[in-house]
């Protein structure tokens, strides 16, 4: 198995139009053929918790589990509705996500982008869609 490294991450996302750009120092291994991301979310909840995030990417889906303040798990692929949920200290339901396209591009290492749409289901209903970009970049310092 090869030893984790650290990477910076950028995680770009649109809801409908509206951008959110998240920055993180993640731990970054490969394990299986698919390569692992580990990271702490930088927003804290309003007792001061944050979310821990793991991202398994494999050649053809991305699976989200979310731990932490926020409890979820989303799996993406293209072509196809996957089930999740989502669960906070206020609300807890389960969701769908239909994933429109999926990109995995590697530039070298543990560096490269993935980026990936998809309309979000609750309780049978769209309520958004979303174009999500993930730059990863090698720490090689």
């Amino acid at each position: 198995m090869q030893e984790a490294k650290r990477a910076r991450i950028r995680l770009q996302s649109k809801q409908d139009g509206d951008p959110v750009v998240q920055e993180a120092v993640a731990e970054v291994f490969e394990r299986g053929g698919a390569l692992y991301l580990k990271y702490e979310e930088p927003e804290a909840d309003l007792k001061g918790r944050k979310t821990r995030t793991l991202l398994k990417i494999a050649r053809d889906s991305i699976k989200m589990i979310r731990h932490g303040a926020v409890e979820s798990e989303q799996t993406f692929q293209e072509g196809a509705a996957m089930p999740g949920f989502y669960r906070s200290p206020y609300t807890s339901f389960n969701l769908s996500t239909r994933t429109n396209s999926l990109e995995i591009r590697w530039d070298r290492g543990f560096s490269g982008t993935v980026s990936w749409t998809y309309d979000l289901y609750v309780h049978e209903e769209c309520t958004g869609h979303f174009d999500i970009s993930l730059h990863i970049q090698e720490d090689t310092q």
